[in-house]
């Protein structure tokens, strides 16, 4: 895992390039390197984790050509021994020189090939052009911003903001999807100058600035007809190979182990490569539990450890959250307004003092196999409009008027049955939308105060279209198909990125594996949810490796106790970062909503702890990025 950048057409180039290995140092401790000609420079970060010699430091130059990628080939190996029985000599024992040999001989069409993460550009020298991947998923990051003849790239949205190749002019559609979802949607940035290469696409340069763009790879549907038993052998030996190939590394690979099925399972079959296998854990304090009613994680997985026999380590989460929400906000580039970017963070940040540079995680799993709440609360949503009209009027008219929090504790029950009503009466693709975002529009359009009206219409219609694209008649895999577009890729893969490598940590993300997710989506909904269970195809594959305790355990987010310190340790920094001088200094939102948000919240009228988390991250955003 790395950090890379470049710069075509820019007469300052390598002065760039030496400013970028400052920039994205954390990406790549173990070396920096600068490879230049007369047009083009490129940066590289190393983090070694495949052939730990001097041998595969990055710009790598071979021939009339020149790479640096960022990512692993998890089937590197088969593809280097291919090319050796075509004749083809090595130098080092990496993937990027296979990478390198695989386009060298078969241009574009070697995308076809690779499985892993990644996001590489190669240059050749003799025409000047470069082209450039991102995988199939977007697993890896990679920002673009091309003007005239020149252009220039980055792992990192700061990177281009840092180095001034782009401007601070907002991008109002990205502004509203920040607010709207806690994150930012789509391929564009916050940034009008500067846009992510899409996952599953490609993108050639000329030597004049001329840019193509291509689609190398896509999700194709609807779901084969298979029974259960087959859907189960299919799934399990899927995934063990999809575990197996992310085993590969000259580095330990560890593990992270929150307790539940995802991350358990992950790291049980791990063990059965590493029986040394470390894990990490996060938990909460016991103050910060009675709040915010948070999971038993550290039980679960210390009972599943002492099990398996894992070196398992433990790291309560009670971070400075003052000190460190500004960090963070700087690490994700974007404002991006959901905390287990901090977990992340801390728990990568642990791994890392302890000499890890790799770990497992079971993210994906809830996408694919449709284990998210408001997934099933969508579902449930069309059999609650069956219902007659007087015991719906009852329920919401019962909901609204009891408070999510007495006495300092939140009411989970309160809480989870408001958010249901907010979309329970929409149709399913408006409602799937709704059920993760933070606004309906209306209350979206008043905390603008009618603004950007258009890009409020722009984010509708680019859910409506991916909702729509694919899967019809299946709602479980439409939901699926579309989380993959939207949810993973804008927030799960986003943050997890950006926090690990702040922590100079590579994260592995079995699940969103190309293999395992072509099976996984040929799969047909009625086995992914099934008797109001989610996952159920998953755990039944999984009971063969876990015990049943954890396999059926109630799902348990990944989160951190936004709503405890909200109320608590975040009091003043609210007060501060959110007071009318502040607020009507941005020109953004209207101060007379957020000011009900933060009084109504105060109050345990209502719960919109994660609202104002995002109002306080995109306030430190633009402290950070623009001004």
């Amino acid at each position: 895992m790395c950090g890379l950048a470049g710069f075509i057409g820019y007469p300052e180039g390598v002065e760039l390039a030496v400013k970028v290995n400052e920039i994205q140092f954390h990406r790549g401790p173990d070396h920096q390197g600068i490879w230049s000609d007369d047009r083009s420079a490129f940066a590289h970060q190393r983090l070694a984790i495949i052939d730990l010699s001097d041998l595969s430091n990055q710009p790598l130059e071979k021939a009339d050509y020149v790479i640096v990628f960022n990512g692993e080939i998890y089937n590197y190996m088969q593809l280097r021994s291919q090319l050796v029985d075509r004749g083809v000599t090595f130098d080092t024992a990496s993937d990027t020189e296979v990478v390198l040999e695989l386009y060298r001989h078969e241009g574009e069409e070697c995308l076809q090939q690779l499985i892993g993460m990644f996001a590489f550009a190669i240059y050749q020298k003799s025409s000047g052009e470069t082209f450039l991947a991102r995988d199939h998923f977007g697993i890896k990051p990679l920002f673009y911003t091309s003007k005239g003849s020149r252009f220039a790239f980055a792992s990192e949205l700061k990177t281009l903001i840092k180095t001034g190749v782009i401007s601070t002019d907002i991008n109002y559609k990205s502004l509203v999807s920040s607010l709207n979802y806690l994150w930012v949607s789509g391929n564009e940035t916050m940034f009008v100058e500067c846009r992510k290469l899409p996952p599953g696409h490609c993108m050639r340069v000329t030597s004049s600035g001329d840019v193509s763009l291509k689609r190398y790879w896509s999700i194709t549907g609807p779901a084969k007809s298979m029974d259960m038993e087959e859907a189960c052998i299919g799934l399990s030996n899927a995934l063990t190979a999809s575990i197996d190939r992310h085993m590969v590394a000259d580095v330990p690979v560890s593990s992270f182990l929150s307790g539940g099925l995802d991350s358990s399972l992950i790291s049980v079959l791990a063990a059965k490569q590493n029986s040394y296998l470390t894990t990490f854990t996060i938990g909460t304090s016991a103050k910060d539990k009675k709040i915010e009613q948070m999971p038993e994680d550290e039980r679960y997985a210390r009972e599943l450890a002492a099990e398996y026999g894992f070196d398992h380590n433990e790291i309560v989460i009670n971070p400075d959250i003052v000190k460190i929400l500004p960090f963070i906000v700087r690490a994700l580039d974007e404002p991006i307004g959901d905390p287990a970017a901090i977990n992340t963070y801390l728990i990568c940040k642990a791994a890392h003092d302890k000499g890890v540079k790799v770990l497992l995680s079971g993210m994906g799993a809830d996408e694919l196999f449709f284990g998210y709440r408001r997934q099933q609360a969508t579902l449930h949503a069309i059999r609650y409009q069956q219902l007659p009209q007087f015991i719906r009027t009852f329920v919401a008219a019962v909901l609204t008027r009891l408070p999510v929090r007495v006495f300092g504790k939140g009411i989970r029950l309160v809480r989870w049955g408001r958010r249901f009503l907010e979309f329970a009466n929409l149709p399913v693709g408006e409602a799937y939308m709704r059920s993760y975002s933070y606004y309906s529009r209306d209350e979206l359009a008043k905390l603008l105060g009618g603004r950007y009206s258009k890009e409020v219409d722009q984010l509708y219609a680019e859910h409506r279209e991916i909702f729509d694209s694919q899967f019809k008649g299946d709602p479980v895999n439409q939901i699926c198909n579309t989380d993959i577009h939207m949810f993973m890729l804008g927030l799960n893969l986003t943050y997890t990125d950006r926090a690990s490598m702040a922590a100079s940590v590579e994260v592995r993300v079995p699940f969103i594996d190309r293999e395992m997710i072509s099976y996984a989506m040929q799969i047909p909904g009625e086995l992914k949810y099934r008797h109001s269970t989610g996952k159920f195809l998953l755990k039944k594959v999984a009971e063969a490796f876990l015990p049943k305790e954890i396999v059926y355990r109630p799902k348990a987010s990944f989160g951190a106790p936004i709503r405890s310190w909200i109320s608590g340790a975040l009091r003043d920094a609210v007060d501060q970062l959110l007071s009318r001088e502040s607020v009507e200094h941005r020109g953004i939102a209207e101060y007379a909503v957020v000011k009900r948000m933060i009084d109504e919240d105060r109050k345990g009228i209502a719960d919109h702890a994660y609202r104002i988390y995002q109002l306080l991250t995109l306030e430190l955003w633009f402290r950070e990025f623009v001004d």
